[in-house]
């Protein structure tokens, strides 16, 4: 039998066991006992009823006329007689006998004191100077049917005890572990960034220090993710000032220089600090993704937020190549503005730098909060589209970008209890890419409630 893996079925199982094996062992042990003063018992009244009937038979024989003659007691009424007995001379002879009898059963007369056959117990005893002796005998089949009926009464009502006995221990063990569930359910509801202090109150001592050290250990992962963020996020505030110093730098250069090679490595030095400008922004968008407050406590209409989006990058690029599409009614949600906004740029940006060139990019959010933004393209392997959410990962290296668009927006995912769903080919078509995820919204009741 396997053991099992739970504390619970661990505590349960042995408990039963070591009761029941306990309780066998006390029934065992009492029908030793009980079956040992049965037999004291039941000996003690095959020596009583020999005395008690010892002195009857001299008298009834005694007084007879016809001496040697065997006289067989009738019964009052038909009975089971389990003591049978016989009175004989010295010669053997059979002078009085109870009606059930065998004198077959009874062995000859060896002396006073008890005797067992294969199927008797007996005891004899003698008066008138050992001349009329007495022989009373026993089943040794009634003793072991009492003994049995005994037995059979200890071990019965272990059969309705032990169960229950059994169930209340594990109702007793399962109520005992409830705060240690409690707690294991608290760690399963916690999200993977979610390090804050799980809370151990009930806990018993032998759990507690496990607690405590796990508490412990989560404050310290919170202190070094907390400082990661915060180091990325500093670094890259305070790389803006520098960097837009040295890009209007770069750039005067190529406006005073009349050397082309000048001016070409002035254009590079530029394009360079351009994309680390938009990597360090995308480091703090990330640090915000991970580490900053992404649910408010009031809602907005992320249409308005869509449309700036949509419009800034449109200005920036082709403004032909994005097609917004949004619901009549407000889509309202309790989602942070900005989180939504880099959230949406993210998706968009990703969407006109790794699409078909030229190529439509289709940004839709619909009343229930579905945003889904697709492209067109290549289609890309599974094993490729699992890995695009890591960070610094690219589907095409050759592609300028940092890499970091698709896992900022999978950590706000994950942060708003949602999921980033990335798919390739497009649905209903043969190519392309769309990524979509669900957004938190109010029910439109509920809505409609509180916009006057």
């Amino acid at each position: 039998m396997r053991w099992p893996a739970s504390l619970q079925g661990r505590l349960g199982l042995s408990l039963g066991l070591a009761l029941t094996i306990l309780w066998i062992l006390a029934a065992t042990i009492t029908a030793v006992i009980v079956r040992t003063e049965m037999d004291e018992v039941f000996d003690s009244a095959l020596r009583e009823t020999a005395e008690r009937l010892l002195p009857l038979a001299v008298t009834d024989i005694v007084g007879r006329e016809d001496q040697g003659m065997t006289q067989r007691l009738a019964p009052i009424r038909d009975h089971d007689e389990f003591f049978t007995y016989l009175v004989r001379d010295e010669e053997g002879l059979v002078l009085l006998q109870s009606h059930a009898a065998d004198p077959a059963a009874f062995p000859p007369y060896d002396g006073p004191g008890f005797r067992e056959t294969a199927t008797h117990r007996l005891y004899s005893d003698a008066a008138l100077q050992d001349t009329i002796r007495i022989t009373v005998a026993e089943p040794l089949a009634h003793r072991a049917s009492v003994a049995r009926e005994i037995q059979l009464g200890l071990g019965l009502p272990l059969l309705i005890v032990l169960p229950v006995a059994l169930a209340a221990i594990i109702l007793a063990v399962r109520l005992s572990l409830g705060p240690l569930r409690r707690f294991r359910a608290r760690l399963e509801a916690r999200g993977a960034r979610d390090l804050s202090e799980v809370p151990a109150e009930g806990l018993p001592t032998e759990i507690g220090p496990l607690a405590e050290t796990l508490n412990s250990l989560l404050d310290r992962l919170r202190g070094a993710f907390e400082a990661e963020r915060s180091f990325a996020a500093n670094a890259a505030h305070e790389l803006r000032t520098p960097l837009a110093g040295a890009i209007a730098q770069a750039q005067r250069l190529k406006t005073e220089t009349h050397e082309p090679a000048t001016e070409a490595r002035a254009s590079e030095i530029e394009a360079t600090l351009k994309r680390l400008t938009r990597l360090s922004e995308r480091l703090m968008q990330l640090a915000r993704a991970e580490g900053g407050r992404l649910r408010m406590d009031r809602s907005a209409d992320l249409r308005d937020v869509a449309r700036l989006v949509v419009d800034d990058l449109g200005r920036a690029s082709a403004t032909d190549r994005i097609a917004l599409a949004l619901p009549g009614a407000a889509v309202m949600s309790d989602m942070d503005p900005d989180a939504f906004a880099i959230l949406c740029r993210n998706l968009v940006e990703n969407a006109l730098r790794h699409g078909a060139e030229n190529g439509t990019v289709d940004v839709a959010l619909t009343a229930d909060g579905l945003l889904s933004v697709a492209n067109d393209g290549p289609v890309l392997p599974r094993q490729t589209l699992d890995g695009l959410t890591a960070r610094f990962e690219r589907a095409n290296a050759n592609t300028d970008g940092s890499g970091l668009g698709l896992a900022i927006v999978a950590a706000i995912a994950e942060r708003i209890g949602s999921a980033l769903v990335l798919d390739s080919p497009r649905p209903g078509t043969s190519s392309g890419f769309r990524a979509s995820l669900r957004l938190p919204t109010e029910v439109p009741a509920l809505a409609a409630k509180r916009d006057p």
